[in-house]
Order: C-alpha cells, then sequence, then structure tokens
C-alpha cells in the first residue's frame, strides 16, 4: 500500500489530530496509508523550544521520506501564500523524486490574492504589477509561487470555500483533498 504524507496548515487547528484521522480514513477508503505530521510521537523535552523546533522538522522529513507521494493543502495560511512549512514540504517531496499532488481552498489566483493584501500595490505596465516598494508581484496565472506550482506533479485541485463564522473551515473542507486521491486511483488504474 503506498504511503501518502498529508502536509498542509491543519496541523494548527484545535482539532488538528480529529482531521488528521478524517483524512487518513480517507486515504484508506481509496487504498492509500495517509500519513499525518502528528504522528509523530516525539517527547519534546530538549533544553530550548528551538531545539524542540528542529525536532519536530527532522521527524517530519523522515516521515516524508518513508512516502511515496506528498498531497498538499496549499490553501492560503496567514498571508497570500500556502503555509511555508507546507512549501517546504513539498519541495523537499519534490526532492526526493516523490509524487507531489496539491489541493487550495482558494480559487483565487496569486497576484489577485497578492493585490488584495496590499492595498499600496499598483499596475505598471499591461502585465505588471509592484507592491508600496517598488517590487514585482508574480503575475503568471498560477494559483502561489511559481516555484511552489512547479512542484505539483498535476493539477492543482481547485474548491472556492466560502467563510462564513468560523474562518478555519476552509482547512476543513475535504472535496478537492479527495480529488487528489481520485487523481491518484485513476492513475493507477491506468498504468
Amino acid at each position: 500500500m503506498k504511503r501518502i504524507y498529508l502536509a498542509g496548515p491543519e496541523v494548527f487547528l484545535t482539532d488538528a489530530v480529529s482531521i488528521g484521522d478524517q483524512k487518513k480514513k480517507i486515504c484508506e477508503a481509496y487504498g492509500f496509508e495517509g500519513i499525518f505530521p502528528l504522528d509523530n510521537i516525539l517527547e519534546l523535552n530538549e533544553p530550548s523550544p528551538q531545539q524542540n523546533g528542529l525536532k519536530i522538522g527532522r521527524a517530519n522529513e523522515e516521515l516524508i521520506e518513508s512516502c511515496d507521494i506528498v498531497i498538499a493543502n496549499m490553501t492560503p495560511f496567514r498571508g497570500a501564500s500556502c503555509d511555508v512549512g507546507t512549501a517546504y514540504e513539498m519541495g523537499f517531496g519534490k526532492a526526493l523524486g516523490k509524487t507531489v499532488l496539491a489541493y487550495s481552498n482558494n480559487s483565487d489566483l496569486f497576484l489577485k490574492r497578492n493585490l488584495d493584501q496590499l492595498p499600496n500595490a499598483k499596475q505598471v505596465d499591461e502585465q505588471t504589477y509592484v507592491d508600496g516598494i517598488g517590487m514585482t508581484l508574480e503575475n503568471f496565472g498560477l494559483i502561489d509561487n511559481l516555484m511552489l506550482d512547479n512542484a505539483v506533479s498535476g493539477p492543482i485541485e481547485l474548491e472556492n470555500v466560502g467563510v462564513f463564522y468560523d474562518q478555519t473551515d476552509v482547512y476543513r473542507n475535504l472535496r478537492a483533498f479527495i480529488r487528489c486521491l481520485e487523481q491518484l486511483k485513476n492513475e493507477a488504474k491506468a498504468a
């Protein structure tokens, strides 16, 4: 059974373990073993918080190394881009030759999300936008930074999830995640 590392900002949710368990059960229904970052059983007893943080990072790298596939939740997190830890895990997986699939519960392109968050940004010609200090904004029609979209082995699955009462619900919607699993299942059938 192929193992899938489940990267994403869900680890920061108050019900992270429950969300991880849901994703793992869905993986199992599709014939895969889901591996959630919080599956690591670590004693965080290092002399400093920094050492504990690095210990978690190394343990997550080991989990990725043990998997065949990475599925990353690229839904924007604390800004216009996806969670930086997830971005690292995507690149790490790609560098190891893993299949990397991704989804986002926000279908807005990276440029639009940046423009929404940068009130001093302006358009300087037909294709070029700059921020308030004159630095160019990426405008490639991609979901996130070009290097992140480049890390993905197939199409990024998109779901436009509205935010109503609980802003964290955008990270709990699993429809696009399921479509990533369907991609994998269809590829396995075709092979």
